[in-house]
């Protein structure tokens, strides 16, 4: 047979690199790794064979066997389960198809000056390269099940790698590792003594339903003459709870989800009665990097009476809790069941809605329990908790309820809505909140000021899903959740309110310059008005009460969706000197042409205060310097 040469990828060879040099502290996951591809292997074909009948398969002893040369110093390890084709081969592992790969790669640079770089292996589907590790030369051959040919694919991780069809392979997948010599001062890490192998298949693998056969090495004097099965193949969520142990559970979570350290919290359900089901679902205690692309591979484990089916069933949770990994169990299902019927069936739904209050009366009891793991979770997971404010009224109160956001009240510590309403200022109504790209920023924005002089709290919203859950829910409890960016605000900075009386004389001593204002801006502006927003700077722009604000105009255009230009509304400080100035220089009728020089001066600067840009940024800096050396 030909055998062909291949390049790695590059972002493969520098993987392969750090591999090779050692980056993990704890090598034995090398073997976890390979184990886990094996189990996954074994349920595809499972499930294949149940679903075609013409599969040409050989299912009868589904099994992973660990097979120890001591003399030659090699490990193999071996699935009888689905294969892969010449084609896939080439794809799989000649390649790293993730397009977070140099996200992973820049994690595992700086993970190695932190002592953590092993919690990162996994997590980024690149769990085969670890044998490099360990091993010289790694050899892997393979034959899909129904196919005729197999594949034989062999590399030192030196940059390249082979490829050769074989006609002799078994079913299913052989990796060997020809391991780099032995350190006689570090027995610890001999992979070639039985006990050792014992050890770590007992320590992350004794949950994998499927056996996990030890050849012994030949020599060995206690070794058994017949294979032996490392593995106890329970299935944890049916276990009585008293049974499992925390680590068990762990590394059930770390084989599912493919991260290796451990998660923030443990969820176990049962369901009996007219339709039954167990679940075990894990929340994570970080994020993963890819959470928020649209290609990210969301849902838990579907198995039926302890046949898998399915990875990431999406149909068992909803997109806002697209972080929770685990396995649902059902007893009543069909095996033949598809991923379109699964979105159909009313059992499903019914599964989803406990699992979603499951899942959210957990949140809570962390809130209301532990206070730290609480806090870990919203940093990790509070932007995409959020977009179920919009998308499940069902559920809109618990989410509430576990809700916290970022406040101008006391320290940087969130605080609730149901806080935030018992601190109320007496007299007031609304809830106040801001958006915007950061706290720096809205913290320092002109629409704050009044609020900062009164001493009113407002939350301080920045991630991009506040632009739209807060006009999801509008209110809480009775109070309207209001914007101070948008709309009028009646509110006076220098303690008291205005009477009408005063806010009508203010109006009719300004109201020409406000006309003529709006005459010279018309094309960026719908109106200029007086602001009892502002104590120290001089103008703002706001929007009418339900107007779109920008950021949610921009994020509508982003995902194709034609906006129209909205207009603004531009307030004008009657305190501040410059605007004072500019209204007795109007009715002294001096040059028009510099007052509509600074009237646009003075837009363009509400325009950055916001943190946007003047439209014609080269005009606005000439108009600045222009006014800078009239002033020497």
């Amino acid at each position: 047979m030909t055998t062909e040469t291949f390049e790695f990828q590059v972002e493969a060879r520098q993987l392969l690199q750090l591999m090779i040099h050692s980056v993990y502290s704890n090598k034995d996951v090398f073997l976890r790794e390979l184990v886990s591809n094996a189990s996954d292997a074994l349920d595809k074909l499972r499930l294949a064979a149940l679903r075609d009948d013409t599969l040409d398969a050989d299912v009868s002893d589904l099994h992973v066997e660990i097979d120890i040369d001591k003399d030659a110093r090699t490990l193999t390890v071996r699935d009888n389960g689905i294969g892969m084709s010449y084609d896939e081969v080439g794809q799989l592992i000649g390649t790293i198809a993730n397009s977070g790969t140099a996200k992973f790669l820049q994690e595992l640079r700086e993970a190695q000056e932190t002592g953590g770089a092993e919690g990162l292996i996994g997590q980024f589907g690149v769990g085969f390269y670890a044998a490099f590790m360990v091993a010289d030369e790694v050899t892997l051959v393979t034959r899909r099940a129904g196919e005729s040919q197999g594949t034989r694919w062999t590399s030192r991780g030196e940059g390249t790698y082979t490829l050769e069809r074989v006609d002799d392979a078994p079913q299913g997948t052989a990796v060997t590792l020809h391991l780099k010599p032995a350190d006689p001062e570090n027995q610890l890490h001999d992979y070639t003594a039985t006990w050792k192998i014992r050890e770590i298949v007992k320590r992350y693998s004794d949950f994998i339903t499927w056996p996990i056969r030890l050849v012994p090495a030949a020599g060995e004097g206690d070794a058994a003459p017949e294979p032996e099965t490392l593995n106890s193949m329970k299935a944890l969520w049916a276990r009585p709870r008293d049974e499992v142990s925390d680590d068990e559970y762990h590394e059930l979570y770390k084989h599912i989800s493919h991260d290796w350290r451990e998660p923030l919290e443990t969820i176990r359900l049962q369901a009996e009665g007219t339709f039954e089901y167990q679940a075990l679902l894990f929340v994570p205690s970080h994020a993963p990097h890819d959470l928020f692309r649209q290609d990210f591979r969301r849902g838990v484990q579907l198995y039926v009476k302890r046949v898998f089916i399915m990875d990431d069933c999406e149909a068992l949770l909803p997109p806002y809790l697209r972080f929770v990994k685990g396995v649902v169990d059902a007893q009543d299902l069909s095996l033949n069941v598809s991923r379109e019927i699964l979105q159909q069936d009313r059992h499903i739904r019914m599964i989803q809605r406990r699992l979603t209050k499951k899942v959210l009366s957990t949140v809570k009891d962390l809130m209301a329990k532990d206070q730290d793991r609480y806090t870990t979770f919203w940093r990790e997971f509070g932007a995409v908790l959020k977009e179920g404010l919009v998308t499940d009224s069902e559920n809109r109160d618990a989410l509430l309820a576990v809700s916290s956001f970022a406040t101008t009240h006391g320290d940087d510590e969130p605080t609730t809505l149901k806080s935030y309403v018992e601190r109320m200022q007496d007299g007031q109504e609304d809830i106040y909140y801001i958006t915007g790209d950061s706290r720096q920023s809205i913290e320092n924005s002109p629409h704050m000021e009044a609020f900062r002089a009164k001493g009113i709290e407002v939350l301080l919203l920045t991630d991009p899903v506040d632009e739209v859950w807060v006009d999801t829910v509008g209110e809480y409890e009775g109070k309207r959740l209001r914007s101070v960016a948008k709309g009028e605000i009646d509110l006076d900075a220098e303690g008291g309110e205005k009477t009408d009386g005063e806010r009508e004389k203010q109006n009719e001593e300004y109201a020409e310059l406000l006309g003529w204002m709006k005459e010279q801006l018309e094309e960026d502006i719908k109106e200029v008005r007086l602001s009892s927003r502002l104590t120290v700077s001089p103008a703002c722009i706001v929007a009418d009460a339900h107007d779109l604000t920008p950021a949610l105009e921009n994020m509508y255009r982003a995902m194709g969706q034609e906006v129209p230009r909205t207009k603004r509304i531009l307030e004008l400080n009657p305190g501040h000197v410059l605007v004072k100035g500019l209204n007795q220089a109007y009715k002294e009728r001096e040059d028009r042409t510099q007052l509509a020089e600074t009237a646009e001066l003075l837009y363009g600067l509400a325009v950055l205060a916001e943190g946007g840009q003047p439209k014609e940024p080269a005009r606005f800096v000439k108009l600045v310097a222009d006014r800078l050396e009239h002033t020497l």
